[in-house]
């Protein structure tokens, strides 16, 4: 009997989710308020971090920005200002040092309050093949893309659970969803880094029943200086990123409250091709594509 009755639940509820989705295919989610949101965004220097700054600053947020750049964060800091960021405070962090990450946090917490949205956008690429990254700089991969959300989630988590608000964005990777090579220890910490978002947005739901939201985001390659001279077989088909577009649509995601994000949406497709395909296959489309090339000029960090 209680077999029949959990089926039917989960039969009721999986129709009802199934067509809210399909409804928000058509009817625009509701987008949330800001202002007055207390947004971290760490490797705000530059990048996405920058172009995320200046987006959230333009809708009235608090803003605390976090780099180990110093120079880049203050004048991130300068640009926010400029768009009418009323409080902009910058620190200097390096999100790879466990002792710092909660040395600076509790320093944000005194000076400013408890961080209600948290955007893990740091990242560093080595971009070399497997046997020929350093042990030090497969560490150090790992520190940055995976182990400093560990570090900056344990420090603001709490506060949002306790007030029952706030938001989890992690900034992952296709590289995240699909292993690629010459980015071995970059889609390995990226991968990491989907597990642990993924993992606390269902813990968070399932366990701790709370209000606290995720969004995991998966794009493409960027022009950034981590990707330069990365290269794409059809532009036509596969370009790559422009930052301000791939900001935007984190932006949008951010306020829609959306959990899965893929830039360019074209790739989900290849995510799902990727199950029911065989192994050769896989190779065999991913040559078409050009990703046994597509590393072979970046310079990484």
């Amino acid at each position: 009997m209680d077999v029949i009755i959990d089926t039917s639940i989960f039969l009721g509820k999986f129709l009802y989710y199934l067509l809210e989705s399909l409804a928000y295919k058509i009817i625009p989610r509701r987008r949330k308020d800001v202002a007055g949101e207390i947004v971290l965004i760490t490797g705000a220097g530059s990048g996405l971090g920058r172009l995320l700054s200046i987006h959230f600053a333009s809708y009235g947020a608090i803003l605390v920005l976090w780099d180990i750049n110093q120079e880049g964060n203050m004048e991130t800091r300068r640009l926010a200002q400029e768009k009418g960021a009323v409080k902009v405070f910058a620190y200097q962090c390096d999100c790879s040092n466990r002792q710092e990450v909660y040395r600076v946090a509790a320093q944000v917490r005194k000076e400013v309050g408890d961080v209600t949205i948290l955007i893990n956008n740091a990242g560093i690429v080595t971009g070399k093949l497997f046997l020929d990254i350093p042990d030090h700089m497969v560490e150090k991969t790992f520190l940055v893309n995976a182990f400093s959300h560990f570090w900056t989630c344990k420090a603001f988590l709490p506060a949002m659970i306790e007030a029952n608000h706030g938001h989890l964005v992690c900034v992952s990777s296709i590289a995240g969803r699909i292993g690629i090579n010459g980015l071995t220890d970059y889609s390995a910490s990226k991968f990491a880094a989907f597990g642990l978002a993924e993992s606390l947005f269902l813990e968070l739901n399932m366990v701790k029943k709370s209000e606290v939201k995720t969004t995991i985001i998966c794009p493409y390659f960027i022009k950034t200086g981590m990707f330069e001279g990365c290269t794409t077989k059809y532009p036509f088909l596969l370009p790559i990123l422009e930052q301000e577009y791939v900001a935007k649509k984190i932006f949008n995601a951010i306020l829609e409250e959306q959990v899965y994000v893929v830039i360019p949406r074209f790739l989900w497709f290849t995510l799902v091709l990727k199950q029911i395909i065989s192994s050769k296959m896989v190779v065999a489309l991913g040559e078409y594509l050009g990703v046994d090339s597509c590393m072979a000029s970046v310079r990484g960090e």
